[in-house]
């Protein structure tokens, strides 16, 4: 019997998590629900210059806000004596080897490559350095920084998402893992916490493609067991561009704020590019039995934001009451109309905190449209006696016709901007028994 998975998901804390980075977030999350696993949340927090408490705190914030809470949480900042101890063990077989050259020369190398049109890769030439010449590199003052070899060789996998997949290794530079000042690219200390966490299945974006060919190879070299990969497309405006956290595009944080339901985002951020139909999906179990991530699309995840603000509705829409009571009354609903109030205005909200102008027109100032007074007046002639109920609305449009001879639009038009000042709008045979006689007639009067 196969094991349960166990996953993660590792951003770096330096700066806020966007839609694109809840694709990976959701996708890990879901997969491990699907099949009774587990879920890493590993911050990835080597780079100290960028890395923030600040950020760190709003990824776990999101998450939570997302419905993805881990059961599994490690800061890589803890574990740099497993990933020194990994890299002298790499250094003694041979695979980490110093090199001396600053970026200028490298890049100096690299431009005569391209002109001798060859691949501008790394020629090892470190690795022909006697002692005494690094020794007289290090006495001008310089810090190796530290490459792992890479077997000139295909690595070769069955991809979760894109099946048989390989990276020919010989095609590639030998990649950096340890910088001159001694810290870590994020290479090695992902293998080395993957290793050592025991993680079954790495999903991530089609942009670490080349990456996994790399760490395969240090997998090996550890001595480790290789994981599960599966590399899905990256999520992308309609118009292709790619989304940025420094930039702060589509924040969670900014989606959040705005109103949006986190349903509403976890479904356009796991089907976009998927073949399942993009449609609203309210939990976490309906959203996990949709996604196979053998039915992810090759092409890029195109979305529109606005697509949200229809997904959002619909969840909306469907939402009961119970759920939203809390919400209603922090925007000022009291809670003996809220009931009503949800039912008769529901079908016209996409966000929950768009009913705080709705009930501006039930129970607050409006600026009455009147175009003719003389309707007006004898609609409030007519205009029923309390208690009004879902009646009340029909015998007073009935009244209005039979007194004045208007019908159809040039009848209930006019009775709507006076009563609400808008064109448009919930059912008035629901919302007239909240806005009450009083209001209505003040606004007939042309009176807010």
């Amino acid at each position: 019997m196969t094991s349960a998975p166990l996953v993660r998901f590792a951003p770096s804390p330096t700066g806020f998590l966007h839609i694109g980075n809840a694709r990976p977030a959701l996708l890990n999350a879901l997969f491990a629900r699907a099949r009774g696993g587990r879920f890493l949340l590993r911050l990835d927090d080597t780079d100290r210059e960028r890395s923030t408490e600040e950020f760190a705190k709003a990824i776990e914030e999101d998450l939570a806000w997302l419905g993805i809470v881990p059961d599994l949480f490690a800061r890589q900042s803890d574990r740099s004596a497993i990933h020194d101890a990994a890299a002298e063990r790499l250094k003694a077989a041979g695979r980490l080897y110093p090199c001396y050259e600053t970026q200028e020369e490298l890049e100096r190398r690299r431009r005569r490559q391209l002109g001798r049109g060859q691949p501008p890769i790394y020629d090892r030439a470190a690795l022909g350095l006697s002692d005494d010449e690094r020794a007289a590199l290090e006495a001008e003052g310089r810090t190796p920084h530290w490459r792992f070899k890479l077997d000139a060789r295909t690595v070769a996998w069955d991809d979760l998402v894109r099946g048989p997949a390989h990276v020919d290794c010989a095609s590639l530079s030998d990649p950096v893992l340890i910088r001159a000042d001694g810290s870590y690219l994020y290479t090695l200390p992902s293998v080395v916490d993957d290793a050592e966490m025991g993680i079954t299945h790495v999903i991530r974006g089609e942009d670490h493609v080349t990456n996994t060919g790399v760490q395969v190879q240090i997998f090996e070299a550890l001595d480790q067991p290789v994981p599960i990969f599966g590399h899905h497309n990256l999520l992308t405006t309609a118009d292709g561009e790619g989304l940025s956290k420094r930039l702060g595009h589509l924040s969670l944080r900014g989606l959040r704020e705005a109103g949006y339901e986190p349903g509403a985002v976890r479904s356009l951020a796991v089907l976009t590019g998927s073949a399942e139909a993009v449609r609203a999906v309210p939990g976490l179990d309906d959203l996990a039995a949709l996604v196979d991530l053998s039915h992810i699309s090759r092409a890029p995840a195109k979305f529109d934001p606005q697509e949200l603000d229809g997904l959002n509705a619909r969840l909306i829409h469907a939402m009961p009451y119970d759920e939203a009571r809390e919400r209603l009354l922090a925007l000022g609903i009291p809670e003996a109309r809220a009931e009503a109030f949800w039912a008769v205005i529901q079908p016209n909200l996409t966000k929950v905190g768009d009913a705080a102008e709705w009930w501006r027109i039930v129970a607050g100032q409006v600026t009455p449209v009147i175009a003719d007074a003389g309707f007006a007046a004898a609609a409030l002639d007519v205009l029923p006696p309390e208690p009004w109920d879902g009646q009340t609305w029909k015998a007073w449009t009935n009244a209005v016709k039979e007194r004045t001879g208007a019908k159809g639009k040039a009848l209930f038009m006019p009775l709507r901007l006076a009563v609400t000042g808008l064109e448009h709008g919930p059912d008035l045979s629901g919302l007239l028994p909240l806005i009450g006689r009083d209001i209505v007639a003040a606004r007939l009067g042309g009176r807010d």
